[in-house]
C-alpha cells in the first residue's frame, strides 16, 4: 500500500461525513472513471489464499464496486484450483490477478493490503502470523488454530502487529443474531442458563488411504507447510483431510462447531468453561478410512450454573431439532432458537411470540457457495480496514469461542473429562495439556 493510501484509510473514519458527500458527486460518473479515482487512495489490495470451496463466499463482495477492492493474487497450492479461480473471477472484475501458489512470495509484495486465508486448517495460524509480520491485514477461516498454542499465538500476533484481524465465523454479521442475542442479554428470556449447539449432516464413507502419487499440479510440500512431513495417501487432497488423522483437520468441532458454539457461548455471555466434559466415537461405516469421531456430545460447564451442550452428528442425518444447525437458548422466562436464517422466539409456555426469518443462502449444514452472510462479513472486514466499522468477529473473540473446539477434541483424545481455569483457559490435567500444542515441520514455527 503506497503511504498515501495508508494514510487516506487510516483517517477514513474521521473523514466519512465528506467521503459520503464526495461519493454521491462521483456516483454518475462512467464505472472506470469511478475506479480510477477512488482506487487512488481507498482501494484496498487483497490476495486470496486457499481456492477451494470457500472461494464462493468472497466473490461477491470482491466484484461489487461499492467494495473498491483490487484482486491481486490467487494463490493456492494446486494448480488446476488457481486456473479455475481465475476463470470464476474473468467476468467480474476488469484485471486479471496474478497466479501464485506460494503465499510466502505473495505477502512480499508491499502493495498488499491485506490476505483472505482459506487453507486446510493446519496452515490458518502460520499462514495469518506470516502475513500479520508482513504488514497484512488478515480474514481468517474458523478454525482460526490448529490447536490451543495456536489459538494463544494468532491472537499474541495480532496485538503486536495491530492489524485487523477478521476470523470467518459469518454469524457474527448475521443482523438477526445480533439482534437477538443484544435482546437476550437484556433480559429478553429472563436470566440464561443453558444453550444447546448442534450440527447434523449424512457425510458417506471415505476410502481407507493408501500410499499414492500427488495429484497433478498439486504441491504436496508446499500443502504440508508446518506439518512434518509425510508420504501422500489417496484422498487426502479431496476434503477428506478433515478426517484422515490429526496432521491437518481438527475433526468436525473445528469445521463446523466453531459456527454454532460461537453463536451460544456469545448468547449465555461466557467465556472459557469451567469443566469439560465429552462422549464421542466412530459408529457409522466402521470400516471405512474416517479416522475421527463422526459423533460427539460435549458438556461445557461454566461459572454460574451455565452451560452449553454440543450435539454433533455427522454421518447420521437423523432431524432431531428439526433443522440441520443452530443453537437453542434457554432462560427463566423462555426460550429462543437462532441459526443464519434468523431466530424464533418462545414464552415459557412454549408459545412463538416473535420471528424473524431471512431469505438468505447460507442456512444450510453447508457454508462453501457462499451467500448474504459471506458477504457482509467480508464487508465489515473491509470497511474496518478503512477505520469506517468495527469488526463483528475480531480474532480475540473468535479465538475463545474456538477454545471450546479444541477443549472438546483433547477430551475426545484423552478419554477422560477435564477441569478449566475459567480466567486463563488453561487445562489442569496433564494429560490433555500434552495435546496443548503440536509438532511442526523443522523452520516453521513462529513465535513472536
Amino acid at each position: 500500500m503506497s503511504q498515501n493510501r495508508r494514510e487516506f484509510i487510516k483517517k477514513a473514519s474521521a473523514g466519512a461525513v465528506g467521503f459520503a458527500a464526495f461519493s454521491s458527486s462521483i456516483n454518475a460518473l462512467p464505472a472506470k472513471n469511478y475506479e480510477n479515482i477512488i482506487g487512488a487512495n481507498d482501494r484496498i489490495n487483497i490476495a486470496i489464499q486457499g481456492l477451494g470451496r470457500r472461494l464462493g463466499g468472497y466473490v461477491e463482495s470482491i466484484e461489487r464496486k461499492e467494495s473498491n477492492v483490487y484482486l491481486l493474487y490467487l494463490c493456492d497450492v494446486l494448480k488446476s484450483q488457481r486456473e479455475k479461480a481465475a476463470k470464476r473471477f474473468e467476468e467480474k472484475i476488469s484485471n486479471k490477478p496474478v497466479l501464485e501458489n506460494d503465499i510466502r512470495k505473495v505477502i512480499e509484495d508491499k502493495e498488499l493490503d491485506a490476505v483472505f486465508m482459506a487453507t486446510p486448517d493446519h496452515w490458518h495460524t502460520p499462514g495469518a502470523c506470516m502475513a500479520m509480520e508482513a504488514g497484512k491485514h488478515v480474514y481468517l477461516e474458523k478454525p482460526c488454530s490448529h490447536n490451543p498454542k495456536e489459538n494463544e499465538l494468532v491472537v499474541a500476533f495480532q496485538k503486536k502487529y495491530k492489524k485487523v484481524v477478521q476470523m470467518g465465523n459469518q454469524q457474527r454479521s448475521s443482523l438477526e443474531s445480533t439482534e437477538i442475542i443484544k435482546d437476550i442479554h437484556n433480559g429478553i428470556i429472563g436470566d440464561t442458563y443453558k444453550a444447546i449447539a448442534f450440527y447434523t449432516n449424512s457425510r458417506g464413507e471415505v476410502p481407507a488411504p493408501v500410499k499414492a502419487p500427488p495429484p497433478e499440479g498439486l504441491d504436496w510440500n508446499l500443502f504440508q507447510g508446518p506439518s512434518p512431513r509425510k508420504d501422500y495417501m489417496h484422498d487426502t487432497w479431496n476434503y477428506n483431510w478433515h478426517w484422515y488423522g490429526w496432521d491437518f483437520g481438527t475433526a468436525e468441532m473445528g469445521n463446523n462447531a466453531t459456527h454454532e458454539l460461537d453463536i451460544a457461548r456469545w448468547a449465555l455471555d461466557v467465556k472459557y468453561p469451567e469443566h469439560v466434559d465429552v462422549y464421542s466415537g466412530k459408529f457409522q461405516y466402521v470400516n471405512d478410512g474416517w479416522d475421527m469421531y463422526d459423533t460427539m456430545e460435549a458438556t461445557f460447564r461454566f461459572p454460574n450454573k451455565k452451560i452449553i451442550h454440543w450435539d454433533g452428528r455427522s454421518r447420521n442425518a437423523y432431524n432431531k431439532y428439526g433443522k440441520g444447525r443452530g443453537a437453542l437458548i434457554y432462560g427463566s422466562n423462555g426460550s429462543v432458537f437462532i441459526d443464519r436464517e434468523g431466530y424464533s422466539l418462545y414464552d415459557l409456555k412454549g408459545k412463538l411470540i416473535k420471528e424473524k426469518k431471512i431469505n438468505g443462502e447460507e442456512g444450510g449444514v453447508a457454508l462453501g457457495g457462499g451467500g448474504n452472510l459471506s458477504t457482509r462479513h467480508a464487508v465489515n472486514f473491509f470497511e474496518t480496514i478503512r477505520g469506517k466499522e468495527k469488526l463483528t468477529s475480531p480474532i480475540a473473540q473468535g479465538a475463545v469461542s474456538q477454545m471450546l473446539t479444541h477443549y472438546a477434541n483433547i477430551s475426545s483424545r484423552i478419554g477422560k473429562s477435564f477441569e478449566v481455569d475459567e480466567i486463563t483457559g488453561r487445562i489442569f490435567d496433564r494429560d490433555a495439556m500434552k495435546l496443548w500444542a503440536r509438532e511442526y515441520e523443522p523452520g516453521w514455527e513462529h513465535k513472536l
